[in-house]
């Protein structure tokens, strides 16, 4: 299947977009604010200088450009460093960040696998193959990941599989290194074969399962529920 074209978007739109990034950004970076002043005050400082030394007003359309673009260039790298710190520790953090990666990646919204305990697991397919995402407390991710592994390999054959457990300790990948790990994993797989996997993998991935450790409190019947049930 392949990959749904993403809905265009209108300048208006966009500029509110951006706008809510720039909101965003302000409330979860205490610098960020700041450094846009700097971004807007050195160009125009640089190009009043500039047309005084000059006397030329061409300067002046490449200093608002070039305002423009530090801004920009302001707004994207801190606001990603700000969506890390709230994402960093959220349950599920790891797909909403897949979820934006460009090329042939495909994230599935469903995790494969979870528990009432926050711990997930969850499938990324592209070119390097199938990755297996853990997240969660490493002692109770571990075997999930092995159960998945072995359900898969039943449907993917030969293709690549990766299994990597989100965190900071020892074997493990920060949620911030995420998407760079993934990226930079050798190319194994065509496009046609990965619009083939996905197929398999979207049929086997479709039966939903339970959630290990217990049924939440809000999905168990109430009190005497069953003793009726058997009483019938």
């Amino acid at each position: 299947m392949a990959k749904p074209s993403e809905e265009k978007v209108s300048f208006g739109g966009r500029l509110k977009q951006i706008g809510m990034v720039f909101k965003f950004t302000a409330k979860q970076d205490k610098w960020f604010i700041p450094l846009v002043v700097a971004a807007v005050l050195i160009p125009i400082a640089v190009t009043v200088l500039v047309v005084g030394l000059t006397s030329s007003w061409i300067w002046i359309p490449m200093g608002v450009l070039v305002t423009l673009l530090a801004v920009l260039l302001v707004l994207n790298l801190r606001s990603n460093s700000a969506m890390m710190n709230a994402l960093e520790g959220q349950p599920g953090a790891a797909t909403q960040i897949l979820s934006s990666m460009r090329g042939n990646w495909r994230t599935k919204e469903q995790p494969l696998a979870f528990t009432v305990n926050n711990d997930f697991v969850h499938l990324v397919l592209g070119p390097a193959g199938v990755v297996l995402i853990g997240e969660g407390e490493p002692q109770r991710v571990k075997p999930m990941l092995g159960e998945q592994k072995r359900r898969l390999g039943k449907v993917i054959g030969q293709t690549p599989l990766y299994d990597i457990i989100v965190g900071n300790g020892e074997g493990q990948v920060s949620i911030r290194k995420l998407r760079t790990h993934i990226l930079r994993l050798p190319k194994n797989l065509s496009g046609k074969e990965i619009n083939s996997l996905d197929r398999a993998l979207t049929a086997l991935t479709a039966r939903p399962q339970m959630p290990k450790g217990g049924l939440p409190k809000e999905f168990r019947p109430p009190k005497g529920a069953m003793r009726q049930m058997r009483g019938r």
